[in-house]
């Protein structure tokens, strides 16, 4: 499946990295997918914008950060409540690594470089009308 610019999913994304090349990176992957993104720059940040009101269709975490880790994050995300998808995206290429985020919560693991065919995939299926 190729995705275009303007597919025109009606999505929003939280990116959470603390690499400001890679949110960027990220974001514009996204935004050309026609999806609605906001970034924090760490966990703690993804979890106070959910405690302030804020909700999202998917949160793109990165695994290691400051302040606050994408499992730490996770894991507080999901005793809020947030049932949201949580795709975890790490550099780490190790299995037990992989393992230890889905773990914390979130329902995919993708390897850094992001693969944008899966992630594109994953969002068409979001964004599909459930009955």
């Amino acid at each position: 499946m190729v995705f275009q610019k303007g597919s025109g999913l009606n999505l929003s994304v939280l990116v959470v990295d603390d690499d400001a090349v890679i949110r960027k990176i990220h974001s514009m992957l996204l935004e050309n997918l026609g999806v609605e993104v906001q970034v924090a720059l760490n966990g703690q940040q993804a979890v106070e914008l959910h405690r302030l009101g804020s909700s999202f269709d998917i949160v793109l975490i990165d695994m290691e950060m400051p302040v606050m880790n994408g499992p730490d994050a996770t894991k507080e995300l999901r005793k809020m409540g947030v049932d949201c998808l949580i795709v975890g995206v790490t550099s780490h290429a190790l299995s037990f690594e992989k393992e230890a985020f889905i773990e914390a919560g979130v329902n995919f693991c993708f390897a850094k470089p992001l693969n944008v065919q899966k992630l594109g995939c994953i969002l068409q299926e979001l964004s599909k009308p459930h009955n």
